[in-house]
């Protein structure tokens, strides 16, 4: 492995991770459908395009459907099987973001076989392997290119019974949200591929990365949690934007509780310039319905996400319960805002006075 790390990964692309995403307000062009010739309703098809959610969902007509996603991009770390194992995770979460169990994963290889040699793309695809180890399901098959820049990630099936099944819909007014990883990923890995991240800060984004969102499959049992999505590289007021339109209510941000992977560490790089260009391709999408925001509020908040948490809306009422049973699942939350009513004065989204 040693000789592998030779080969600086972050070097061979123009974006990292989720921060490659082609912004909202582009993706609306792409997704519109201007045939509407075509046929489109599919009475099965639960979750698709129009809902904007983690993945799609078919109903199989016997209290059970399948969850079907796919996400894949260009590397965010230099190391090989620690760029596939961080693919992988932020893939099988969209099946977790749904309340579903991951069944199985295909691979997605784009490799730049005149620069980089075989055998780094072995060490990416192996951590692969891990993350779907972890997610006790098999990595079993795939489809490879010669691409210009390194690219990698899965395809992922999955299953929900119907009556678990989450969707970025179904908050209502006065429910509470919390998120279950830090926020900051976007921050680090523009000051990694700026050659500026210090030694002693390199593990602090991995380690949020690598982490399964498992937990999501859990959260849907709970009847109190009335939605659940992730947050990635459109940052938390991109999915947060989301999951309001979905709801039909506004939303309200304690930005005091917004949890930061290492605050003196995000700080000193914000302090350096050092945020990615999806947070103004991002702000560019959504911020006419944001409220007034500092600089820095508005950096954390469009900061594009790589294997990012869930958010999760909880019923005020079983805020208790819910943190309870959080903690015996290794979490501490604590609420990161409320939902309010779509007719509260104000934008979409404000920030708490």
């Amino acid at each position: 492995m040693s000789d592998l790390m030779n080969f600086k990964l972050t070097e061979y692309s123009h974006g990292s991770g989720c921060g490659c995403k082609i912004s909202p307000k582009v993706l609306d062009k792409i997704l519109e459908v201007k045939d509407q010739s075509m046929p489109i309703d599919f009475p099965n098809l639960i979750v698709g395009n129009g809902e904007r959610d983690d993945a799609a969902v078919i109903d199989l007509g016997d209290g059970t459907a399948i969850i079907s996603t796919t996400d894949f991009f260009m590397p965010i770390v230099d190391d090989p099987e620690d760029f596939g194992r961080i693919a992988s995770v932020n893939a099988i979460s969209d099946i977790y973001a749904m309340g579903g169990e991951p069944l199985m994963a295909i691979a997605i290889l784009g490799w730049p076989i005149d620069k980089l040699p075989a055998e780094v793309a072995n060490a990416v695809v192996a951590g692969g392997r891990k993350a779907c180890s972890e997610a006790n399901i098999p990595l079993a098959g795939g489809h490879s290119i010669d691409s210009p820049e390194p690219i990698f990630g899965l395809a992922v099936t999955g299953r929900v019974p119907m009556a678990m099944l989450k969707k970025n819909g179904g908050a209502t007014k006065d429910c509470l949200f919390y998120l279950t990883k830090p926020i900051g990923v976007g921050i680090l890995a523009t000051a990694q591929k700026r050659k500026i991240l210090k030694p002693e800060h390199q593990s602090i984004a991995r380690n949020s990365m690598v982490i399964l969102n498992k937990v999501g499959a859990a959260f849907a049992k709970l009847p109190y949690v009335k939605a659940l999505t992730d947050v990635t590289g459109f940052g938390i007021l991109g999915h947060l934007k989301e999951m309001c339109e979905a709801s039909g209510v506004k939303a309200e941000i304690d930005f005091d509780a917004v949890p930061l992977l290492d605050k003196e560490v995000i700080d000193y790089y914000i302090s350096q310039k050092c945020y990615p260009g999806g947070s103004k391709r991002n702000w560019d999408s959504y911020g006419h319905v944001v409220g007034e925001l500092t600089d820095y509020q508005r950096i954390i908040l469009t900061d594009p996400q790589t294997s990012g948490g869930l958010l999760v809306a909880v019923e005020a009422a079983s805020q208790a319960e819910f943190e309870a049973f959080a903690k015996k699942e290794g979490l501490l939350l604590q609420p990161m805002g409320q939902f309010l009513d779509a007719n509260h004065p104000g934008a979409l989204i404000e920030l708490k006075n």
